[in-house]
């Protein structure tokens, strides 16, 4: 009895303590709903409760509208009636099939590497290859804005850690010049950043790389699909494909937009991580509907740049229109367009007033963006069509007129 006793008066601190918690985060208006969906990815939604799929899209990595492409679709149902619904292993007890490998070849030639190995999802590859590659001899120098899970990829290594001023290069060098006295030395970066909307300055990391001796990996999960005329990536977009040792990229935005990541560059590092990175050991196999659909979406775009191509347009008429009507846009020429408004409670009242207008967007405010920086993340997609954009447009301006974010 007083063992139960004990245990009943920890859990109701703990109760208490979460509650208080999560009170704080409601009362500084940064607490996250999330919306119900009804109907298939696009760029037009049923929302549950809603009525017809009459809502507008903003906010979806679904940049080339391929996760309702019926040829994707088709791909994924033709894969499970073949292969299963799942593996129930992992990759080596029983867990690999001839599809693994016929689409970590696919993704191997699409980027030009050597091989490329699959990952439940790309925060598994990035949790898994720093570990593995890194030693306490290595040094790894990470942009301050990196994405989360590279951040925590980082952490578990053993490796001397640098963090340097977001695309700062002169802080780059500077680290790099100190980083002389270790083995190894990896740059770690983004290719294009998901907050912000802008994109590393490749051709400079490089041109540093090489000259302090080091490697370069990016992160390619804003990028794969439909940067570079291609879309191969920032590193075609910027023209240093042979320069950039490592990539890791997803499945689950661009390609497809279901789950899975890799990592791709040379075949060894590729052995390697089948031998030591925790999360592809330790990770039950993808699903074959998963990689179906990655391997339909990666040959719709081998076959024919046009969709990659597609996005350029309208990112730029979205981008135009917005700073035309007093907005301020970050980043530069990517379909990530956020919104810059500072205050977190004016990015969710905004973002609410939206959709009660017919467009689905999202308030980012902290701990997603630093604090003051709060902002609507916009996502334009290639199907997307040029009154779908006008529209959001509009819907902006009315809103932010109302709201004071407008004069």
């Amino acid at each position: 009895g007083t063992s139960r006793a004990a245990s009943g008066t920890a859990t109701a601190e703990l109760r208490r303590r979460l509650e208080n918690e999560l009170e704080d985060i409601r009362g500084a208006g940064t607490w996250k709903n999330e919306r119900i969906i009804a109907s298939r990815q696009g760029p037009h939604l049923r929302l549950a409760g809603g009525g017809a799929a009459g809502i507008l899209n903003f906010c979806a990595n679904n940049y080339l509208g391929l996760s309702s492409h019926p040829e994707v679709i088709r791909a994924a149902v033709e894969a499970l009636e073949k292969f299963g619904a799942g593996l129930s292993s992992v990759r080596f007890i029983c867990g690999t099939q001839s599809i693994h490998k016929d689409l970590e070849e696919k993704i191997a030639r699409f980027h030009q590497r050597e091989d490329a190995i699959l990952y439940a999802s790309c925060f598994d590859a990035n949790a898994g290859i720093f570990e593995a590659l890194l030693t306490p001899e290595d040094a790894v120098l990470s942009d301050e804005l990196n994405h989360a899970s590279i951040i925590d990829g980082i952490r578990l290594c053993k490796a001397n850690k640098y963090r340097y001023k977001h695309m700062d290069m002169q802080d780059l060098e500077a680290k790099l010049q100190d980083a002389q006295k270790h083995r190894l030395r990896l740059v770690a970066t983004d290719g294009a950043f998901s907050m912000d909307g802008d994109i590393a300055p490749l051709r400079e990391i490089c041109q540093l790389a090489q000259k302090y001796d080091a490697l370069v990996f990016i992160d390619e999960c804003h990028a794969t699909g439909f940067l570079g005329p291609n879309g191969r990536g920032t590193d075609e977009l910027l023209g240093v494909m042979d320069k950039v040792t490592i990539i890791n990229s997803t499945l689950g935005k661009a390609l497809g937009g279901a789950a899975g990541g890799y990592t791709t560059g040379p075949k060894p590092l590729i052995d390697l991580l089948r031998q030591r990175s925790r999360p592809y050991l330790f990770s039950n196999s993808l699903p074959p509907a998963v990689v179906g659909c990655a391997s339909k979406a990666l040959d719709l775009l081998m076959e024919s740049n046009a969709i990659a191509q597609s996005m350029a347009a309208k990112t730029q008429r979205f981008r135009s229109k917005m700073t035309a009507a007093g907005f301020t846009i970050s980043g530069k020429d990517h379909p990530i367009c956020p919104v810059m408004l500072g205050d977190a409670r004016l990015a969710a009242v905004m973002a609410e007033d939206m959709l009660n207008r017919g467009i689905y967007v999202i308030g980012f405010s902290y701990p997603v963006v630093p604090k003051g920086k709060a902002r609507i993340r916009v996502q334009i997609s290639a199907v997307h069509s040029d009154e779908d954009i006008d529209r959001c447009v509009e819907a902006f301006t009315e809103v932010g007129r109302k709201h004071g974010a407008l004069p």
